[in-house]
């Protein structure tokens, strides 16, 4: 068969997503009496995507323009300039976004093209002047830099619809002034040297594909790489409610509306028998009610303890997996997120090490274990007594081992613990502090319809504060009970029990209950110490619509006697604290109905009924709404 001509391969539109690092200098001159230059260098990692339209003419003339935008990665939050110490107010500078418009040149053949890009940027930037944020509230100018770019890249395409790419940029942001009260202000302007990888999906509307694709088909027991993403944005809120108080952590009673977004991207490659390595970057935008506080059972799973003004990029996963066969009766696997298309064997051993979340292999439930896709609530989707370690977004560092038989598995991990609740940083104690689980699952059929019992229990065993503690504190002490005060290494053990049972081909059932003692602060999951849920699922064949479903739960959670007393005194919480509480345990209500426009595109309508949000008779209750949006492929 002969060779298809280039523009076969890269005349097209196309939509992709990179992340790459960007090392750089920002000059500013300080705008003060005695003004003062400074040169600070930064670095930090980024992502983001691109659209664009290529065209491929002549002998092999490539030609294109592409339009894309950069997001500063999570942990450095854009991040360019420190403090400056020659003034005594101090200035720090951040980039929020920087996007570009630019043309593309080179030359292609069949499955490689080299190319050289250039064109404008713009980029939006901040500055902090801290003593005035302090003192009267107006310390940050949002400011719009222009500038241009110019860079080289190659792009290699791994079959007719996808592309991987290498690319050097070069930004230079033009100075651009801010000025604050009292005359105070800097002059200053950036430029970037980066790196990035990407990937980039073609979309040709107007002919057929090239009759041959490149390379042959790859049979699922040798397929070499896998992608996948998705995006979701859930918009949530509720109208005023009874609230006679409220504390620091509190459900505000006025009514609010809070939205988040996320899109990710899920990909494999494999590396050598049975091994194989999973990244997913992803940005992130938006808030949880409230800033993710005021509710234990939380209403929604895409808000964690992180709020992102703008667009942030964060590397969900990063992990490498290997399987052991163990030999006997062998099974499928279709191609799917972190999941290469393969055929193993039903008996193995799976090592897995890197970056995920505990939950990606530990407490799983068929029908309710994905806030993306199922049920939002935190004590619904998940076990609520549970201490999950975790960073503010829910990824921590660990490794586990997974035997699998036909009927039974057992799992066991090691993971790390934040160095203090709620932060962004981990206890590198390795091994004598950590989070330590085991799961023991059991699945059997009841008449013809499956089902499985999962018994998981976890030890954390790190810097944490205890509720008696803070309690025994002075009362005059600054901030009673101030847990922090109270912190040290300690230990906080707990289990689960996990059912699921499908009763028929449409309609599951599951339950979750979870216990821990209670005696000391939250890591990184909910303030809760007992919870139970129960719930169903029903899928639209029923009324014609198979891809549609209906949820249905409950959850009730509680707090240990010394928890109680502690938030009675005024303590906060991990995400809870309203000052004083007139206990009672809280009980959640959640129905939702998912409507699928395609196999790739999903409308959800979601309600839920909090009583005594925060465990507090005083508030409440609250009912709360929410649409989500999702596509996947």
């Amino acid at each position: 068969m002969g060779i298809a001509a280039p523009g076969a391969e890269w005349s097209a539109w196309e939509v992709g997503a990179q992340v790459g690092y960007s090392q750089g200098d920002v000059t500013r001159v300080v705008q003060a009496a005695n003004p003062t230059g400074a040169r600070a260098t930064f670095g930090r990692p980024d992502g983001g995507v691109h659209i664009g339209y290529d065209h491929v003419g002549g002998p092999h003339l490539l030609l294109g323009a592409e339009a894309d935008v950069s997001f500063p990665y999570f942990y450095e939050d854009g991040a360019v300039a420190s403090p400056s110490p020659a003034r005594s107010v101090d200035m720090s500078e951040k980039i929020d976004l920087i996007s570009a418009l630019r043309a593309r040149f080179g030359y292609a053949r069949e499955r490689w093209a080299i190319y050289g890009t250039g064109g404008l940027a713009l980029a939006e930037t901040h500055v902090t002047d801290d003593a005035a944020a302090l003192s009267a509230g107006q310390g940050r100018v949002l400011r719009w830099q222009p500038g241009w770019v110019m860079g080289a890249g190659t792009e290699l395409a791994i079959s007719t619809d996808w592309k991987a790419r290498v690319e050097y940029v070069y930004t230079r942001l033009s100075p651009a002034a801010v000025a604050f009260a009292g005359g105070m202000g800097i002059r200053s302007g950036a430029e970037l040297n980066g790196l990035r990888v990407g990937l980039t999906r073609s979309f040709r509307f107007r002919r057929a594909r090239a009759a041959r694709d490149i390379g042959p088909p790859v049979a699922p027991e040798a397929a070499r790489w896998t992608m996948h993403g998705q995006a979701t944005a859930v918009e949530q809120g509720y109208f005023g409610f009874r609230s006679p108080y409220e504390g620091a952590n509190s459900l505000t009673g006025a009514s609010q509306v809070k939205n988040t977004v996320s899109a990710t991207a899920f990909l494999g490659v494999r590396l050598w028998g049975g091994a194989a390595v999973y990244a997913n970057p992803e940005i992130d935008q938006g808030f949880g009610l409230n800033d993710t506080h005021g509710v234990a059972a939380f209403p929604n799973g895409e808000a964690q303890k992180a709020s992102f003004p703008l667009p942030r990029f964060v590397p969900d996963r990063l992990f490498l997996k290997q399987t052991f066969g163990l030999g006997g009766e062998r099974e499928t696997v279709a191609d799917g997120p972190n999941q290469l298309a393969e055929t193993r064997d039903v008996s193995r051993v799976t090592l897995v090490a890197g970056r995920l979340a505990v939950t990606d292999y530990f407490d799983n439930n068929r029908f309710a274990n994905d806030p993306r896709i199922n049920f939002l609530n935190w004590n619904i989707y998940g076990a609520g007594a549970y201490d999950w370690t975790m960073d503010q977004l829910s990824w921590t560092w660990g490794t586990l081992a997974d035997l699998n038989e036909k009927t039974w598995a057992v799992r066991a991990g090691y993971f790390l613990l934040p160095t203090v609740s709620s932060t962004n940083s981990f206890d590198m104690h390795i091994p004598e502090r950590g989070e330590y689980v085991a799961e023991g699952e059991w699945r059997y059929a009841l008449g013809e319809q499956p089902g499985a019992l999962r018994a998981f229990g976890w030890v954390n065993h790190g810097t944490m504060g205890s509720y008696a503690a803070a309690l025994a504190l002075p009362t005059t002490s600054p901030g009673y009970p101030d847990i922090a005060l109270t912190r040290s290494v300690r230990t906080n053990p707990g289990v689960v029990l996990n059912a699921e049972q499908a009763i028929t081909g449409d309609i599951g059932l599951f339950s979750r209950a979870s216990w821990s003692p209670g005696r000391v602060e939250i890591l990184g999951g909910t303030d809760c110490s007992q919870s139970w849920s129960l719930g169903t699922v029903l899928q639209g064949r029923m009324w014609g619509r198979p891809a549609d479903a209906i949820g249905l739960s409950g959850a009730i959670g509680g707090l240990s006697s010394v928890a109680r007393a502690y938030f009675a005194a005024g303590g906060l919480g991990i995400l809870i604290g309203d000052g004083r509480l007139d206990y009672r345990p809280e009980a959640v209500s959640e129905g939702y109905y998912s409507f699928a426009f395609s196999r790739w595109a999903t409308l959800s309508f979601d309600y839920q009924f909090v009583a005594d949000p925060g465990y507090n008779a005083d508030r409440g209750p609250v009912s709360i709404f929410a649409l989500r949006m999702r596509a996947a492929f």
